[in-house]
């Protein structure tokens, strides 16, 4: 993970710019005697803004820049002359990010992260922080009574935060399984994605994406979610590190190898472990493949059908063999237009 270009996770402390005071300047010309006031306004600060590209598949970019200042406003000055606004921090996320703020409670200290919001869309803006307004020069407070204010506007204050920035993968299809079950051989059979394969477990450290193309050009994204073990959710393995990749997901394909001892126990457990990190998984459509049944005749496949689980549509496949790959790639098709 040292060498990866992966990152999902980054911590930020941002501050957006202050805004630019307005100007106590009056008139002086020479031949007028009594000018007024003139003095301009202040120009806003820089804003904090994350903004959705579909070009970057990581946040390993803000991972050696987890500070981003933005520029105050500058101050008016006489003639009306407003001063410049600063610059705002564009930073480009992946699609996918979510943003979470910390917040602590000024009676009890406690401190939490509250979600402000996430970027789905290619060019979807999200702010993060809002530059300070500028203040109004001296020339918006003149009246019959007061025809020399002598005083303008501050500019308001920027603000200051630490956020976290998470990426939960898009894609269409998510692969569940234990370690070492054939989900990265069966991504490196449907898709042109190179993940690593080895046989010990683990060996996925981080979702791999591929598109999975079907008939008449239409095709899917396809997620392989590194290996989840029993206990996931209370952090053993990999822990709940990868599990959020899986809440993007709109079709689970669970994954069980034909050599498991109790396939539908194996389905639980990997059912179990999503419902107590988050129990909305449970409304997503699912389907369930047997891996690794290139050595399996067809009586031992019948006879292994009545312990399957119930309610979710199986198949029997072979990555290496390239058995079912076909009708395993129509039946993720169907679920994801029903």
């Amino acid at each position: 993970m040292a060498n990866s270009n992966f990152v999902d996770y980054v911590k930020i402390f941002a501050r957006s710019g202050h805004g630019g005071g307005g100007s106590a300047h009056f008139r002086r010309e020479k031949f007028v005697a009594f000018g007024g006031p003139d003095g301009g306004d202040g120009g806003k600060g820089g804003s904090i803004v994350l903004v959705g590209d579909r070009q970057y598949w990581t946040l390993i970019h803000l991972k050696y820049q987890r500070h981003q200042f933005a520029e105050d406003g500058q101050n008016g000055s006489g003639a009306r002359s407003s001063g410049k606004d600063a610059r705002d921090i564009v930073i480009p996320v992946p699609l996918g990010t979510v943003a979470k703020r910390l917040m602590e409670d000024p009676e009890s200290g406690e401190q939490r992260y509250e979600t402000v919001g996430e970027v789905t869309e290619h060019g979807e803006r999200l702010v993060l922080l809002k530059g300070g307004r500028g203040g109004l020069g001296n020339w918006h407070f003149k009246s019959a009574t007061n025809q020399t204010p002598r005083y303008a506007q501050p500019g308001e204050e920027g603000d200051e935060g630490t956020f976290i920035l998470e990426l939960k993968v898009l894609a269409d299809v998510g692969l569940v399984g234990f370690p070492n079950a054939g989900k990265s051989t069966l991504l490196s059979v449907v898709s042109a994605a190179k993940p690593k394969i080895a046989d010990y477990a683990f060996t996925t450290l981080e979702p791999n994406l591929g598109i999975v193309e079907v008939r008449d050009g239409r095709s899917f994204v396809m997620a392989d979610i590194p290996g989840i073990i029993e206990g996931a959710h209370e952090g053993k393995g990999l822990g709940t590190r990868f599990l959020r990749h899986i809440e993007r997901n709109s079709v689970l394909l669970f994954m069980i190898p034909a050599d498991s001892d109790d396939i539908r126990n194996d389905y639980e457990i990997l059912l179990g472990e999503l419902t107590q990190y988050n129990p909305e998984l449970l409304d997503k459509q699912r389907l369930l493949a047997i891996t690794k049944c290139d050595m399996l005749d067809a009586s031992l496949i019948e006879e292994m059908r009545a312990h399957l689980p119930e309610g979710v549509p199986s198949i029997f496949i072979s990555s290496v063999a390239g058995l079912h790959i076909a009708e395993l790639k129509d039946m993720l098709w169907q679920t994801l237009q029903a």
